[in-house]
């Protein structure tokens, strides 16, 4: 009884070693994707860029659960500042971090906790987490992220509004930047994100063990 207990307490303490192990893998590989950004100027003003560091965050999630997600998330902004650092005073890397869990969260839950997964429940939660994440976005931006931009920046909200503008002639205000930049954006950015965990996870499942 007391060998199987020792066996049994064994087997749970490799198990967090290699849950652990896998985090830092993957928040590491987040943090170096997301210093290799750019812009797209046909949906964006250049400050807004894609990057492709939420792939093995939503493939930790997938493979490991939501929480996992949260602290590879987590790692990946520590990652991205320590090898980059912050051109946005900290606010854009909160947001990073704050829309990303908005993303992988949702997604987690919503596959990983199925008796039997599926691609289907695999497209559900990210397509879940691709609405939410569109949504946040669009609301944290027009009323807490741009003025805050602007305060540490000392540019008035005016000049975010003429970026848009440039971009889409229908932007008149915050919040129509805000549903006619950002909405776009965020969904091309999510969505493509998506198709590329669709393609890869069950190729990476298999190293993770996920499942």
């Amino acid at each position: 009884m007391s060998e199987q207990v020792l066996k049994n307490g064994d087997v749970m303490a490799r198990s967090r070693t290699r849950t652990i192990a896998q985090v830092a893998m993957l928040g590491a590989v987040a943090g170096v994707l997301m210093n290799f950004e750019f812009p797209l100027p046909f949906l964006a003003p250049s400050f807004y860029q894609l990057d492709f560091s939420e792939i093995p965050v939503m493939v930790g999630s997938f493979a490991m659960g939501p929480i996992a997600g949260v602290l590879i998330e987590l790692v990946k902004i520590l990652v991205h500042l320590v090898t980059k650092g912050t051109m946005t005073a900290g606010v854009g890397d909160v947001a990073n971090f704050l829309f990303g869990c908005a993303y992988v969260v949702p997604a987690g839950l919503i596959y990983r906790y199925r008796h039997v997964k599926t691609r289907k429940h695999a497209v559900m939660g990210m397509a879940a987490g691709t609405v939410l994440t569109t949504i946040l976005a669009c609301f944290v931006n027009a009323f807490i992220l741009l003025p805050a931009y602007g305060k540490a920046f000392g540019m008035p909200v005016e000049a975010f509004i003429e970026m848009g503008t440039a971009v889409h002639s229908s932007v008149h205000n915050l919040f129509g930047f805000a549903v006619m930049i950002l909405v776009p954006f965020n969904l091309f950015k999510y969505t493509l994100t998506s198709v590329i965990v669709f393609v890869l996870y069950k190729r990476i499942r298999v190293i993770l063990r996920g499942d």
